[in-house]
This record gives C-alpha cells, sequence and structure tokens, in this order.
C-alpha cells in the first residue's frame, strides 16, 4: 500500500465536479468545528460515566437526534440511495415497517428495563440476566460487527469523493478516518453526541436539493412515475406494497412476509432495540422519561428521511443518461455503481456553495455513522470485554485510557474492512448480511430476556450461540451452493436482499426455539435475582401524575398513526 502522504497527490482520472474556494471553505469549516468541539469537551471526560455515558446528562431532544443521527451515516445517505435505485421505493421499507415499530417498541417496552438496570451495554444487561458467558459472546460478536461496519462508512465517503471529487480512495479514507478518531478520543461519547446533532442538521440542509430540484425537472410525483416506467418497460418501482403479493412482480424478488416477518420483526426490531450502536445515545438521557421520548422524537424524523435519500436514487432511475451496474461490474467495466448514484445526483443539481454544503452533508453523514460505531465499540471492548476477561479492578481513569486507545485501534481495523466493502454489489447488501449474523440472534435472546422469567443462562447463550452460527451456515450454504436460495428466501427467483431476510427470520427462529427448549430442561434463576430485569419481577415507575400529552405513550400513538398513513399514500 502507497504511504499516506502519496494519496493526497493521487488523483482519479476524471472527476464530476471542482470545489469553487466557497465550497472549500464550507468543508474547511466544518472540519475545523468537529475537532473544536472534540477538544473543548475534553475536559468533559474525565470520568468512565463521562466518556463511555455522556455522564447521564442527555435531554430527550438531544439523545433522540443522536439516537437518529447514529443511524444517519454514510450507509444511510449512499446505501439505501443505492438500495432504491436498484430496487425502487421498496428500499422505503427499511425506513417505516423496518423502523418505526421498533422504535416505538424499544420506547414503551424494552427502554425501562435497559435504564433501571443502569447498564453501560446491551452486552451488559445481558450479563445481568443471563450469567458473563452470554455478556461475553454477544460482546465479541458486537465488536466485529461495529468494526465491519464502521468500514462501510469508511468506503462510502472515500467513494464520494473519488466520483464528486477525483480524490484518490484511500487518501479519502485515511484522512476522514483519522479525523473522527481525534474527536471521539478526545470527548467520548458526549463529542460524538453533540457532533451528531450538529451532522443531522447539516445532513438536511445540505441534501434538500436534490430532491426538491429533482421533483421539478422530473415533473413532480406522476412525472417521475411516468419516466421510471418507460425507462425500465413498465416495472413498478414506484409502489410500497400492491407488487408484494409474488416474489416475481417486484425487482427485490421477495414476498410480503420477508418484509414483514424477516425485515418488519427480526431484523428491524433486532437492530432498534438491541444493537448498542443506537441504545447506548439513549441510555445517557438525564432520566427514564427522556430514554422513553428519545425513540419517539428518533421515530418522527426517520419517517422524514426517505426524503433525502430515496427520492435520489429513484430520481436517478428517472434523469441520468447512463444506467448503474453492481460495484464489481462497475470496477471491470469502467461504469458507475450503484453506490454512486447520490454524488451522480449532488453533481447534476448542486451549484458552487450549494455544492459545498451537499458535500459537506455527505462528510458529517461519514463522520456520524463512523462515530457512533467507534465509540460503541469503545464502550463494549473497555466494560464488557477488557474489564469483564483481562482486568477487573483497575482504578476508572485506567478504563478512560483503554476507551481513548481502543478509539485508534477501531479506527485502524476500520480502515482495513473499509476494502471489503469492495466485493459486495451494493453497500446494503453487505450490511444486511451483518444483521442477519449477529443482530437477528441477539434479539431473539434480550426480548426472552426481558419477557420470559423462566429463560435461565443456559437458555440464553445457548440460544445466541445456535442462531448465530446457523446464520452464517446458512449464508455459506448459497454461497457454495446458488441453488440453496430457494429453500432460504422460499424462491428460486430471490436475490441478495430477499435471502438476507429470510435467513434473518430463520436464525430468530433456531434461537428462540433453542432458548426455550434448553430454558426448559435446566434451573431457572429465582424472581428476587431478576428485579429491575424482567417483567413481572420488576415494578415500573408510574407516569399517572404527568397529563396525557406528555406521556411516551400519547406521543408514540401519534408517530404509529402518521406511519400508516404513510404507507397507504404509497401503497
Amino acid at each position: 500500500m502507497p504511504s499516506p502522504l502519496g494519496f493526497l497527490f493521487a488523483a482519479a482520472p476524471s472527476r464530476l465536479i471542482s470545489l469553487n474556494t466557497v465550497d472549500i471553505a464550507i468543508i474547511a469549516a466544518y472540519f475545523v468545528v468537529v475537532l473544536a468541539i472534540g477538544f473543548y469537551l475534553k475536559g468533559l471526560a474525565k470520568t468512565g460515566e463521562d466518556f463511555f455515558m455522556a455522564g447521564r446528562e442527555m435531554t430527550a431532544w438531544i439523545a433522540g437526534l443522536s439516537f437518529l443521527s447514529a443511524n444517519l451515516g454514510s450507509l444511510e445517505l449512499m446505501g439505501w440511495a443505492a438500495a432504491s435505485y436498484q430496487y425502487g421505493i421498496l428500499a422505503t421499507h427499511w425506513y417505516w415497517i423496518g423502523a418505526i415499530p421498533a422504535m416505538l417498541f424499544l420506547c414503551l417496552v424494552m427502554m425501562p428495563f435497559y435504564y433501571i438496570s443502569k447498564t453501560h451495554s446491551v452486552p451488559g444487561y445481558l450479563k445481568l440476566r443471563f450469567g458473563e458467558s452470554s455478556r461475553g459472546l454477544s460482546a465479541v460478536t458486537f465488536a466485529l460487527m461495529t468494526v465491519l461496519m464502521s468500514g462501510i462508512n469508511m468506503y462510502s465517503m472515500a467513494l464520494v469523493m473519488k466520483v464528486v471529487l477525483g480524490w484518490d480512495i484511500n487518501f479519502s479514507i485515511w484522512v476522514s478516518s483519522i479525523t473522527v478518531a481525534i474527536y471521539v478520543a478526545l470527548g467520548g461519547l458526549r463529542s460524538a453526541i453533540f457532533n451528531e446533532v450538529l451532522q443531522f442538521m447539516l445532513i438536511w440542509l445540505g441534501a434538500l436539493a436534490i430532491p426538491i430540484v429533482g421533483l421539478i425537472e422530473a415533473g413532480g410525483w406522476n412525472g417521475l412515475q411516468r419516466r421510471i416506467a418507460q425507462n425500465l418497460g413498465g416495472q413498478d418501482f414506484t409502489h410500497l406494497w400492491r407488487t408484494l403479493g409474488s416474489f416475481s412482480d417486484n425487482p427485490m424478488g421477495i414476498h410480503w412476509t420477508g418484509i414483514v416477518l424477516g425485515l418488519g420483526w427480526v431484523i428491524s426490531f433486532g437492530y432498534w432495540t438491541t444493537d448498542f450502536l443506537v441504545v447506548q445515545r439513549v441510555l445517557a438521557a438525564k432520566d427514564l422519561r427522556s430514554a422513553k421520548m428519545a425513540p419517539i422524537i428518533g421515530a418522527a424524523f426517520k419517517m422524514m428521511v426517505p426524503f433525502i435519500v430515496i427520492l435520489p436514487g429513484l430520481l436517478g432511475l428517472a434523469v441520468l443518461p447512463m444506467k448503474l451496474v453492481g460495484e464489481g461490474e462497475a470496477v471491470a467495466s469502467g461504469m458507475h455503481s450503484y453506490n454512486e448514484v447520490l454524488p451522480l445526483m449532488l453533481a447534476r443539481y448542486c451549484g458552487p456553495g450549494l455544492l459545498g454544503l451537499g458535500i459537506t452533508a455527505l462528510i458529517a453523514g461519514f463522520m456520524s455513522g463512523m462515530a457512533g460505531n467507534i465509540s460503541a465499540f469503545a464502550t463494549v471492548w473497555t466494560y464488557d470485554i477488557y474489564r469483564a476477561f483481562f482486568r477487573k479492578d483497575a482504578p476508572d481513569g485506567h478504563y478512560v485510557s483503554m476507551g481513548r486507545w481502543c478509539t485508534i485501534l477501531g479506527v485502524l481495523v476500520s480502515i482495513g474492512t473499509a476494502y471489503l466493502v469492495m466485493q459486495f454489489l451494493s453497500i446494503m447488501d453487505y450490511v444486511q448480511a451483518l444483521f442477519s449474523f449477529f443482530i437477528a440472534p441477539l434479539f431473539g435472546t434480550v426480548l426472552l430476556g426481558m419477557l420470559w422469567k423462566r429463560a435461565t443462562p443456559a437458555g440464553g447463550f445457548w440460544g445466541l450461540l445456535t442462531g448465530t452460527v446457523s446464520s452464517i451456515a446458512m449464508w455459506a450454504w448459497v454461497k457454495v451452493d446458488p441453488s440453496a436460495i430457494s429453500y432460504i428466501a422460499l424462491s428460486s427467483q430471490a436475490k441478495d436482499m430477499a435471502e438476507n431476510m429470510y435467513r434473518a427470520l430463520w436464525s430468530w427462529i433456531v434461537c428462540v426455539v433453542v432458548t426455550v427448549v434448553v430454558s426448559y430442561l435446566t434451573k431457572p434463576k429465582a424472581d428476587k435475582e431478576l428485579a429491575g430485569l424482567v417483567y413481572g419481577c420488576t415494578e415500573l415507575p408510574s407516569e399517572g401524575h404527568l397529563p396525557f400529552y406528555q406521556r411516551p405513550w400519547f406521543w408514540a400513538t401519534v408517530v404509529g398513526v402518521v406511519f400508516v398513513i404513510f404507507n397507504i399514500l404509497v401503497w
């Protein structure tokens, strides 16, 4: 690999656009601000509680926007724009049925146990509920998934710089990741959260031009539908549910059962309720009500995100003169890939100044997504692996230092994983495969742990292990024998994304069945040991003293009604 300094002077053979002085100034100002926040907050990250949990003093709004922004990285911006070009409006399912019900479930059902137990992490909750072995297994798999996921953000950002500005992809990976490493290592979770709120605002300001100007060019929503139908020979890319009655009627090759059960139930609930990357932000809230309101605030904004992410992909189908292809074919042929649709649309619609803001929005998305992964990795490594298995009784300051050092280590490992992403047809195929390996089985374990007091430590461990192994085995089976997809995804016409959905469902079922069987064969914990951890053994704080419009269930109902209306509008 060439030296990092050499990357600065390497350039791609062509670029879509060039930045002027105003654009460069906007981008430079952003880097200065995020680094300044890190240096300023360094003095507030002296204890483990400060560095890893932001002192548990965030308001509901800050925690809620950070909760969403940690997920609104370049994975979201570029990955789902690519998926909407590849699969049409079906990609919106990952924002609506694949997010909103799970976020409301986290608020109303699971958040009380996470918050009351005062755990630092989801593996920490499993330690309290099932014991050290379950904590260790979930911590190792989560740490592995986190560094793999952060590689996606690195690659995505480098891809933007390559396509839009002509920068060498290696240079972009190294420079951007080093910047994130500095501000997270300095200020810990508090620095990550405050930067994520800033990044959330920048993403919306910078990304709005594409859908607004694009819809004007396409002739509104009806004009967009007509153009896509013309370009694609009449195949339906613009309806959310009506094409899901048959595997062959939609571009994803999936049935509604895969969307509802594989995505809407297993992957969605698994990610939003057990992935510590997002749960960590809510745990930093100042009190239980704020912790419950944060996912509701996040869900309300989540419903709007397809406007700046999915629409650009659909507009690409309607207005781009060239056809985009999978990443492997793009590398071989020199064509543009699915993953490049968002930067291509950015180059099409944004002029000087506005372009600088748009590029800053994509950089902000990268910073947000990567910082979320790295801060979560630092917490899980320090509390659930290093302290649990290597050094249990060190001073608090030692764990803060370890958190800072493993932030740097996590970034370096992530740089290596960034190059793995290039082997997949699209970013989202890679991501959903990881979720089916690690998140789907974990959701089964945590859900049974919270709702079923008969679940035993042995049941929790063996259910999680067999669920994870079965998912990886199914993935390997299809790689060795492609015809196996007809068994995993229930159709020989299914594509990668459909296979991921069904594989997640089967691995969750395996986890639940094994947990139940082993639990009935082993001795459960006494009820008094489960206080604060399980429904039926825990007295939850009452909210009866609050007016109804201040209670989380009221706002959860409002968000739920709007969610149903949105689905009907684009049925």
